[in-house]
Formats: C-alpha cells, sequence, structure tokens
C-alpha cells in the first residue's frame, strides 16, 4: 500500500515521480554532537549538508519522513527576492537594507541551482515565472515595478506584460496584465529535499527518520533535546521545524502560524494545449495566492485553496477543480490524477523568522510561502554562523516580525477572521 504522511493529506503527484523515497533509522540511544537539528525540510538538511562537509559532527532528527512537510510538498515555484517586493522592503527598512535582502535572496537562487548542479540533483528545473493582476487596479502596481526592479536595484529580468500579452503568455483571458520574470523558475521540490538528505548523509551527518522532539533545554553551554529513544547533547541547536514546531519551544510557536495550503495535478494536456505554452510558473496577486505551472510531463500543478482553520477539506480535487475552471473554463472537467496539502508556516508580515529563542539555540522558518530559495540558504547561513561568521544570518534575524495577537488560545481562531475577510476582499 502506497505511503501515507501523518501529517499531511493526500498523495502527491511529486511522490509518483520519484524513485523509492530513501528512509533512514529512528534515533535509538545517546547521542553527543557539535550540533542537533530539529526538523528534516529544506532548512534543516541544508544546514546539516554544509556543516557535515566542514567537518561538523551533526545529528538532525525528523518527527516523520523527509518530505512529510512543506518542503517535499509544495508549489516548487523558486521566485525573486523576498516574500514582499524590494520597494516594500525599502519603505520599511530603507534603501540599504533593501537591497542587501534582495541581494541575499538573488544569492539564494543561485546557490539552490548551483548546489544541485554539484551534487547531481535532478530537480526538473524550469526557468521562467510570471506574476499577474486578478484586477486591472493592479496593474499599475506591476509596470512600475518591473521599471523599479530593473533601475533602482539592478535587476533586468523583469518586463511588464499588458492584458493582451498575459493573456497569450497564460492562455487565459482571466487577468488583466503583469510581470514576467526571466531570472527565476520553477523546481521538483522533493527531488531536491531527497538529494539533499543524500548530500548530507554521504558528508557525515547523522540522519534519523520518525524521531520527534519531546522537550529542548539549554544549561550549561550546552543543549539536550530528549525524545522517546534517547537524549541528544550538542555545544549548539537549529530548530527547524517551521510549521510543525507544536509546543517544543514558545518563542517559534508564538510568531509561526501554521496554514493549509492544497494542490491538484491534472492528467497531461497535451502539446497542443493553449495552457502556459511558454512553460513559466504564475502566481497571482490575491492576497490569498493561486499559484499554479505545468510538470515537466505537461500537467497543470494548480494550487490555491489555502485554509486558516483546524480542519482539511474534504475532497481537495473538487475546490481545486472549481478554482481551475475560473482560470480555464475548458478545463472545468479535466481529470485530476492527485490532490494533496500540507501546512506551511506563515508569520505575520511574511518574513522569515530567524531568531536566538535560547542561549545557543536559533529557531528558523515562517518563509510564508517564499521558502523554497529561502530556506535552502537560511540552512547555509545557519552553517556559517557555526563556523564564525553570523552577519549574513542577522540580516534575517534583525528582521521586524512580531508575535501573533491573542496568545495560542486565541491566535487562530483571530488569524482564520482576518484571513478569510482577504479571501473575501480578493472576490469584490
Amino acid at each position: 500500500m502506497p505511503y501515507q504522511s501523518p501529517i499531511s493529506p493526500g498523495r502527491s503527484w511529486y511522490e509518483d515521480t520519484v524513485d523509492e523515497r530513501p528512509s533512514y533509522a529512528r534515533l535509538d540511544g545517546d547521542k553527543s554532537c557539535d550540533v542537533a537539528i530539529i526538523g528534516g525540510g529544506f532548512t534543516g538538511l541544508s544546514a546539516a549538508a554544509h556543516l557535515a562537509a566542514s567537518g561538523t559532527n551533526v545529528v538532525l532528527i525528523e518527527a516523520h519522513r523527509f518530505g512529510d512537510g512543506a518542503s517535499g510538498r509544495n508549489g516548487g515555484q523558486m521566485n525573486t527576492g523576498q516574500r514582499a517586493w524590494p520597494e516594500e522592503m525599502e519603505a520599511e527598512y530603507g534603501f540599504t537594507r533593501a537591497s542587501a535582502l534582495f541581494d541575499l535572496a538573488e544569492e539564494a537562487k543561485a546557490h539552490l541551482l548551483d548546489f544541485a548542479k554539484v551534487h547531481h540533483i535532478d530537480i526538473d528545473y524550469a526557468p521562467g515565472q510570471m506574476s499577474v493582476a486578478h484586477k486591472k487596479r493592479y496593474v499599475d502596481n506591476y509596470r512600475a515595478h518591473a521599471e523599479i526592479m530593473a533601475n533602482r536595484f539592478g535587476y533586468p529580468h523583469i518586463s511588464f506584460m499588458g492584458a493582451d500579452e498575459t493573456a497569450e503568455r497564460l492562455g487565459s483571458q482571466r487577468f488583466f496584465g503583469g510581470v514576467r520574470d526571466t531570472g527565476t523558475g520553477h523546481i521538483h521540490p522533493l527531488k531536491l529535499l531527497i538529494g539533499t538528505a543524500r548530500v548530507a548523509a554521504e558528508a557525515g551527518a547523522h540522519l534519523y527518520e520518525n524521531t520527534p522532539a519531546t522537550g529542548i533545554a539549554s544549561n550549561g553551554g550546552k543543549v539536550s533535546i530528549t525524545t522517546d529513544h534517547g537524549t541528544i547533547t550538542a555545544d549548539k541547536c537549529l530548530i527547524a521545524t517551521n510549521a510543525h514546531g507544536g509546543n517544543l519551544e514558545p518563542e517559534s510557536a508564538a510568531h509561526i502560524m501554521p496554514i493549509g495550503s492544497f494542490i491538484g495535478a491534472t492528467v497531461p494536456l497535451g502539446d497542443d494545449s493553449p495552457v502556459l505554452p511558454g512553460g513559466e510558473s504564475v502566481d497571482d496577486s490575491r492576497f490569498v495566492v493561486r499559484y499554479f505551472r505545468k510538470s515537466k510531463d505537461g500537467r497543470l500543478l494548480f494550487g490555491g485553496r489555502e485554509i486558516y482553520a483546524v480542519t482539511d477539506p474534504g475532497d481537495i480535487h473538487i475546490h481545486i477543480r472549481k478554482q481551475i475552471a475560473e482560470i480555464y473554463p475548458a478545463l472545468k472537467d479535466v481529470e485530476i490524477t492527485h490532490g494533496w496539502g500540507g501546512y506551511v508556516g506563515i508569520t505575520m508580515p511574511r518574513q522569515p523568522f530567524v531568531r536566538e529563542v535560547m542561549p545557543n539555540v536559533i529557531s528558523a522558518g515562517g518563509y510564508s510561502g517564499h521558502g523554497v530559495m529561502l530556506s535552502n540558504f537560511v540552512g547555509k547561513l545557519y552553517a556559517e554562523t557555526v563556523t564564525g561568521n553570523r552577519e549574513r544570518l542577522k540580516l534575517f534575524e534583525d528582521l521586524k516580525i512580531p508575535a501573533f495577537p491573542g496568545g495560542r488560545r486565541l491566535r487562530a481562531p483571530l488569524l482564520f477572521l482576518a484571513l478569510n475577510w482577504y479571501a473575501l476582499r480578493d472576490s469584490i
């Protein structure tokens, strides 16, 4: 019987397009190491790979299997820059910091592609990304954005698209304009995750699956992580659980909120399909964003149903097909072969939460839908801090990330109300 993740509903198209996912043993007994990592997604595995390559003794534990969380089930879009546009970051932090954060994100993009190339990880990379306006009044913002990116931030790869070009490149009349970015693209995230775990293991990192952390403490210059089958004692620790931190540590829990996001995969549309003839990925201007792209074998991979309540929708296929039909009416009856979901971590300002939450313990997460590129690189930056250079990670640590209001009891209902209000506004 096919494996079903205990923390994420549905079976993904990604799972069915990789060879058998490698499995790693459960931790059994006590361990001592230089660095302990909690969480086996992009951040944790990237940190483990870079640390082990530098000769650091690393132990990483994952509560379930590598790829069960968002890192193995996301939309695969790399994007450019931070989640907020550079001009928005400039308005909050000033040009110098906004430019530094943009440059760091550009380095993150290059690092991801270089890492995959150097380590022979076939990630199905395809170039091109489009961001499109679902309301006419947003079009001028996209036009200005393209000019700002070229003239103020030195990024020449974004061009403005009017309504006609947008319709031609998408194969849909639903949008009013947007921008096309030829300096980024999209990937098969589970292939990258599996490959990163392989690289980490080959470099000497000790990787354990099905090993949830049950507690963490920092005393006397040492960090202690308890599990059901052993205790890890380390000099330093990285918490990289993102949406799945639970009650492990209160600071991260107060700043990172899990929300559900769901994707459907159609049957292959065929070479004559007008849908996305250039093969770019797409995101739209909704607050509750819709994102889609074509796979290597010509399927439409469509994500668009975020939820903020506790329960998952009963039938992912029905909801996703309805949203596909809004953009591509000819696909209203298209067969959807896969429907899956998972939880991503968001923060109030939709920027990453990176913070030293107790002595020698850094937590990183809350990439807010922008994690394919950033989370891998934050793992690398954490490895840099262990070897003595914390300056680049500090760019993320110094971001203004407030806690969610309402505490643990009220924050989920309050967020549900707020974000459903935004979803209603998207439709007006």
